[in-house]
């Protein structure tokens, strides 16, 4: 291990599309990549990670990891801050974000705990232990509400709308280790990258998120608010910036009410709604991840031009080997870009990429990323 820019190795606990993406970004900076996941030939070795095959959850496999790392980070939050703490004393590796960020942000009650603590705008909520402790909720909050698995729920999954005992006993089974959250009626869903580095912290544009069925299927850069709402978004996300001590980027996800602004969930990495960073910033969600935990100074988080940001999202009802078609198709749209994750199986509604168009009209960049969607296709393979 070395100290100098070129030849340093970033250690990451998870190889998925966001780690593979981040090797990306590292690549042009001289920094190897290695990293822990459990799926063989994981989306993050093509751009040149090494691999160790294990669980999130592996100590083995997590101490391996480090002895060859100058650095650890995560692209998914269900590393396990005990072992990653464990694995640091052990080895003296750094670990950014720090375990103890892990630890607020992987329990959405204890999140919203801590950041109510701070002063900081969340939606009312209530601990869920019981089915007692649901009834309170739907007296305090109203129906329906939102109710969540306080970890491991991503996607949309782990959530449900519901507005009885008996439905959150069809959805979660037995009613403990739950977050029930008052159901907000937002103007618009809002997402910020923001990054701790060394010496302080920046945010990226404010952007506009849609989603369907809690599926990010859109990012819109700039967020098409009041110049009041932006600058509150960007005070929220600095003063969320300064809950933690470890370094990176954070994704946080906002919602508008009435003009102000509510702080939804935090993500202690990268973040899907921050892929349109990749071109329409002077410097990515990604490579700034790898310059703020290995100590780095940080890049511009600037806009270049107004960004939009489409996802491309598994069909069908099962899972299934399959390619996509119409990439060439696409690519003769001028101005678009096309990333394709590498994920060998196709699930229903599984995030297998991403399109981005950039241009001085948002809403026509919107326009043309849609179109492109709609020309890629997946083809099922036949054995």
């Amino acid at each position: 291990m070395t100290d100098s820019v070129p030849g340093r190795t970033l250690g990451i606990v998870g190889g998925g599309q966001l780690g593979r993406m981040l090797g990306e970004a590292a690549l042009p900076l001289g920094v190897e990549t290695i990293v822990v996941d459990p799926t063989p030939d994981c989306p993050a070795v093509p751009p040149g990670a090494e691999q160790i095959v294990g669980d999130f959850d592996d100590t083995t496999a997590i101490e391996e990891l480090a002895e060859k790392a100058d650095v650890l980070t995560l692209e998914i939050e269900l590393a396990d801050p005990e072992i990653l703490a464990s694995v640091g004393k052990t080895t003296g590796t750094p670990i950014h974000p720090v375990p103890k960020d892990l630890r607020v942000t992987r329990d959405k009650l204890e999140e919203k705990q801590v950041l109510a603590g701070a002063g900081i705008s969340v939606a009312d909520f209530r601990s869920v232990e019981s089915p007692a402790d649901l009834e309170i909720a739907f007296e305090e909050l109203g129906k329906p509400l939102m109710l969540k698995a306080r970890r491991g729920g991503y996607d949309g999954r782990g959530n449900a709308l519901l507005d009885s005992v008996e439905a959150a006993r069809d959805s979660f089974g037995e009613l403990s280790g739950l977050i029930a959250e008052e159901l907000i009626d937002f103007d618009r869903e809002l997402s910020l990258m923001g990054v701790r580095g060394q010496t302080g912290a920046d945010t990226y544009p404010v952007a506009e998120t849609v989603h369907e069925d809690e599926i990010l299927r859109e990012t819109l850069v700039p967020a098409q608010t009041d110049d009041q709402v932006l600058e509150q978004a960007e005070a929220v996300a600095l003063d969320v910036l300064e809950m933690f001590e470890g370094r990176g980027v954070f994704g946080i996800e906002l919602f508008e009410v009435d003009g102000e602004v509510l702080v939804n969930e935090i993500a202690p990495r990268p973040h899907n709604s921050g892929h349109y960073t990749i071109e329409g910033t002077v410097t990515s969600q990604f490579e700034n991840h790898v310059r703020a935990v290995l100590g780095l100074p940080l890049g511009s988080t600037e806009l270049r031009e107004p960004t939009a940001m489409a996802n491309l999202l598994g069909d069908g009802n099962e899972a299934r080997k399959g390619s996509v078609s119409g990439v060439e198709d696409v690519l003769s749209m001028p101005g678009v870009h096309f990333h394709w994750y590498g994920k060998e199986e196709i699930r229903p509604l599984r995030k297998m990429g991403h399109l981005t168009a950039s241009g001085p009209d948002l809403p026509e960049n919107r326009t043309v990323v849609t179109d492109a969607l709609e020309r890629l296709h997946f083809d099922t393979e036949v054995n």
